[in-house]
């Protein structure tokens, strides 16, 4: 049992252009606090005065895990939110867990309080949205390669085989809010 009394948590996990920022959007624009796993290589990246950039974040990522440990994200995201719940939050959405360690850490730290939801969406849909969105367009190949490092390299498909709900992203934004809305019910979020 943690200190914190009443805390529930949510995490959000999935392959790129699943849908996850929509799904934590969604939480954040009714009031919820966030933390964010992908921000916390920016973070430390800035810390050390190391230049933001894909090739930099990518070896920066592999380097910290092997100095800090897998968990490295996970213990800084877990301290954010330690600190959230000592201000009063009860409530926190958190935007990805990205590998198998993290998603070990995060269960074992927030026992009966973090909830995994897995937004699922098929691959030709993925590739499309990753195709036309206005920030980070990439080609379809770029969207294969990052998917077998995502599985392969980082391990991210374990937590989302092991999350404890699974919405599917293939239809209208309306009817994915509705199947969000339905686990917060479910756990009383």
């Amino acid at each position: 049992m943690t200190e914190h009394q009443n805390l529930k948590l949510i995490a959000i996990v999935g392959l790129t252009g699943s849908g996850k920022s929509t799904a934590v959007d969604y939480f954040t624009n009714k009031g919820i606090p966030k933390v964010h796993f992908g921000n916390m290589a920016y973070e430390m990246m800035a810390e050390r005065g190391i230049e933001q950039g894909e090739e930099n974040e990518k070896t920066f990522r592999v380097q910290i895990r092997e100095e800090q440990g897998p968990d490295v994200y996970a213990r800084r995201i877990a301290d954010q939110i330690k600190h959230l719940a000592s201000a009063g939050q009860h409530r926190v959405v958190v935007d990805g867990i990205y590998s198998w360690d993290e998603y070990v850490f995060m269960k074992h730290e927030f026992p009966g309080e973090l909830t995994v939801i897995a937004v699922v969406a098929p691959k030709h849909l993925r590739y499309r949205w990753l195709e036309d969105r206005a920030e980070r367009p990439q080609t379809p190949q770029v969207s294969i390669d990052r998917d077998r490092h995502e599985i392969q390299d980082i391990q991210k498909g374990g937590p989302i085989a092991a999350a404890d709900f699974f919405v599917m992203n293939d239809g209208t934004v309306e009817h994915f809010y509705e199947q969000l809305d339905a686990v917060a019910e479910a756990i009383e979020f």
